[in-house]
């Protein structure tokens, strides 16, 4: 097995070290490729006011899930777990005995290939893995980087490689962090890092959260999800924005409903469980057994609490997963969005999605039939609030009053 380690102060990380972790992955044909964030770097002191190592690691944790390769990239808070200086012989040392068969391969910027003489242990360092890195502009690929390998390979008996990259996003951590200071820079950065940065009020960067703009609110959401659910996130945000035209809701709040609608969906149960006790949701005894059913009302008090959504928004989200009997407008629009976004791929979703736009309560009412079939096929319990909306509907239909 190949096994790259990208280590680094990554503060924060961006689409420079993505970039390169992508591109190492295919040139070296790695089997796995671990970013290993330092917790206190013995090359350079880091800028005081910063954010702590727990909170780089979770940026990089956001920038590595957001190259959606999970069973290839991963993420290790080792050197924050080990106390003292952050040396790459030691880590090195302890990979190598965590996976005795791998060949291992540290991936580094010009600037510590240039000085890796000058680090401790370099002898162990070139002894436990080949050393690579990326040149990341022209300048950077010239006799300077060659004439560097040659003498680590006669002095050390380095195994090198000077990888230069097809993509280059020329910018340092340190000129970000100036740009984040200044309001700019967020092209440089994955938006789930972006989000968090704004969520955590890192490197400058200062908003009110109730009165986020669109992109960044959009930013903050993906933050807080895995990077595999953000396509669908974005999908029922077309998708309710289009409904909204369509039957006269208003499309900013069928947008900003449909951003957050997921915004708690991979807490754990216990966490769902904090934020009900925190918010006073009373729990029936299915949603007390299944979480699944739980970040619709979680996410809702999360985005009028922290993010300042109208009640009527939170009202949307709250039902989008289970619907009710009597749902507004704005509540259909959610529900069904979610159900028929463009992403969704299931027998009878083309007919959904024609339905949606030729009468919105039968689009409704079709996919509460088909949650309550799937269910019941997969030998699970119904939500109430379902059958609830179902009957509704049903009864709406026919001109007659539930009973």
């Amino acid at each position: 097995m190949k096994l790259g380690i990208y280590g680094g102060t990554f503060n924060p990380p961006h689409l420079g070290h993505l970039a390169a972790a992508q591109f190492a992955l295919d040139a070296l044909k790695l089997d796995q490729l671990e970013f290993v964030p330092a917790a206190a770097p013995p090359h350079k002191t880091l800028p005081e006011g910063g954010p702590s190592a727990e909170q780089r690691l979770e940026m990089v944790e956001l920038a590595a899930d957001g190259l959606l390769l999970p069973k290839k990239v991963s993420v290790s808070g080792m050197e924050l777990h080990r106390p003292g200086k952050s040396y790459t012989a030691d880590t090195l040392e302890q990979l190598q005995a965590a996976n005795p068969e791998a060949e291992l391969w540290l991936l580094m910027g010009t600037d510590m290939f240039l000085t890796l003489q000058n680090w401790r242990e370099p002898e162990v360092i070139t002894r436990l893995a080949g050393i690579c890195t990326f040149a990341r502009t022209q300048s950077d690929s010239g006799e300077l980087l060659e004439t560097q390998a040659r003498y680590l390979q006669e002095t050390f008996g380095a195994r090198t490689c000077v990888l230069q990259l097809p993509h280059i996003v020329d910018v340092s951590s340190t000129q970000l962090r100036e740009l984040l200071a200044q309001g700019k820079g967020q092209a440089y950065l994955s938006p789930a890092v972006y989000g968090y940065i704004i969520r955590q009020g890192l490197y400058g960067v200062h908003y009110d959260l109730k009165q986020l703009p669109d992109r960044e609110l959009r930013a903050c959401s993906y933050s807080m999800i895995r990077a595999k659910r953000i396509a669908h996130v974005q999908g029922t945000e077309e998708e309710a924005v289009r409904l909204a035209q369509r039957w006269g809701a208003d499309e900013e709040k069928a947008r900003r409903g449909a951003i957050l609608h997921d915004c708690t969906k991979y807490l754990t149960m216990e966490e769902q469980l904090q934020l009900c006790r925190k918010y006073g949701i009373v729990l029936d005894d299915l949603e007390q057994q299944a979480v699944k059913l739980l970040h619709a009302k979680t996410g809702a008090c999360v985005a009028r609490d922290v993010y300042g959504v109208s009640d009527d928004v939170y009202e949307a989200i709250f039902w989008h997963t289970t619907g009710k009997a009597d749902m507004t407008l704005l509540e259909k629009i959610l529900y069904i969005a979610d159900y028929m976004e463009p992403n969704r791929d299931f027998p009878g979703v083309e007919r959904l999605r024609t339905l949606a736009y030729q009468d919105l309560d039968q689009a409704v009412l079709a996919g509460c039939e088909m949650s309550i079939q799937e269910m019941k096929d997969r030998g699970l319990p119904v939500h109430p609030n379902t059958v609830r909306a179902r009957e509704w509907l049903r009864s709406k239909s026919s001109g007659k009053e539930p009973c």
